[in-house]
């Protein structure tokens, strides 16, 4: 199982909106909307780094209203 903290961008006024909507996608732990460089921030995980790069690339990037994601594996050391 990979996990990782996704970080990402808005266009102006959406964060609520796009927070909202990412939690109804499967494999997303927990989204909230937050202040700072970023508008949302989301806990994710899925089976390995291919999976988790889908999640991001194919179902989280692609809705309406995100400009940037920067995505944050976490590692064990």
């Amino acid at each position: 199982m990979v996990q990782a903290y996704i970080l990402i961008q808005t266009e102006v006024g959406l964060a609520a909106e796009v927070a909202r909507r990412i939690r109804e996608i499967e494999g997303v732990e927990q989204a909230h909307d937050v202040t700072g460089p970023y508008d949302v921030i989301v806990q994710a995980g899925a089976d390995d780094v291919d999976a988790l790069g889908t999640l991001v690339v194919a179902r989280i990037q692609r809705l309406e209203g995100i400009a940037r994601t920067l995505t944050c594996p976490i590692v064990n050391i």
